[in-house]
């Protein structure tokens, strides 16, 4: 009879997912961005699908690294995930010091979303396509410069991908985010930077900035007219821009199959797709063993490029 009843009150705590009290999703990145659209929308249809309280809960710095610090050491019991991101998780370990170990005190889930950057140069560029953009890296003395949202971030990488793949040596001009890049670029005092789209666009409607190729492996669906850096050259180029779910490490695996299960199923919600697209973001669900490998696979091939291209935080 007791275990019975111990049964029965184990089928009902498993019920109650994670626990009786909110679920918090960690952001690295201050509110109005596209990690804290992404995370409130997916945070909200969480919320509805348990019947939960999923509060987003911003904690930018470092270029995303407080977050991940924080996530590594809180509670493992479910009630806390990560919007991680591409640079904290496979790019900056690489670089410097981060607090946490991304393959052992933090735990896939998921992908989230994803998107490419677009390399832009100012309309004084003189430049209308990426082989005149090479063109010009290899005749200007010392290199054209290209921003980035910070050492170590996603479009800092992209660049030095570029670099590796396209055999130039572009001088990396690094921003403390992405709209004092954007402003310098557009008042001509940087040449080139690999933007986020959504940011990039309106300003290559007004003819502001030239795209010349995107860095996804296929053209996005709100850039169809621009070209690929694989399809204008350099082949197998990908140096996409992403989000993630991860718990806490010791996160037991019941309730991370579990979070898997429910956040796919959220990804998968035709709606949500059309709402993160109107950020220019592209859902990315996964099992959790695709996910560690895709992580892995990343980890792998910008450790690769920050040893050839001898990138550090200097």
């Amino acid at each position: 009879m007791v275990l019975a009843l111990v049964a029965v009150q184990g089928a009902c705590h498993a019920q109650d997912f994670p626990l009786r009290k909110p679920v918090t999703l960690v952001v690295g990145f201050a509110a109005g961005g596209a990690a804290d659209s992404a995370a409130r929308l997916i945070a909200k249809k969480l919320g509805e699908n348990i019947g939960q309280t999923v509060v987003v809960d911003n904690r930018g710095g470092a270029g995303g690294n407080i977050a991940h610090q924080f996530v590594a050491k809180a509670p493992a019991d479910g009630s806390v995930l990560l919007f991680g991101s591409v640079g904290p998780l496979t790019i900056a370990p690489h670089i410097m010091k981060v607090g946490y170990d991304p393959f052992k005190d933090l735990a896939p889930i998921s992908g989230g979303v994803n998107f490419p950057n677009v390399l832009v140069v100012h309309q004084g560029a003189g430049v209308k396509d990426l082989a005149g953009f090479v063109a010009k890296a290899r005749k200007t003395a010392g290199g054209v410069d290209y921003a980035s949202t910070g050492a170590g971030s996603a479009s800092h990488l992209a660049g030095e991908l570029f670099n590796q793949r396209a055999g130039v040596d572009m001088v990396h001009v690094p921003y403390k985010g992405g709209a004092p890049a954007l402003q310098d670029l557009i008042g001509e005092r940087v040449t080139s930077y690999f933007a986020a789209p959504p940011t990039a666009l309106p300003h290559i409607e007004t003819g502001k900035l030239i795209p010349l190729a995107t860095t996804g492996l296929t053209r996005p669906a709100y850039m169809p007219n621009i070209p690929t850096v694989a399809e204008a050259g350099y082949p197998g180029f990908e140096a996409l821009n992403w989000y993630a779910f991860v718990a806490p490490g010791k996160t037991p695996e019941p309730v991370l199959e579990r979070w898997n299960a429910e956040i796919v199923k959220v990804l998968n919600d035709p709606a949500l797709g059309e709402a993160l697209k109107v950020h220019g973001l592209t859902p990315q669900p996964t099992t959790r063993a695709a996910f560690a490998a895709f992580m892995k696979k990343e980890y792998e091939q910008w450790g690769k490029v920050v040893k050839e291209r001898k990138i550090s935080m200097q």
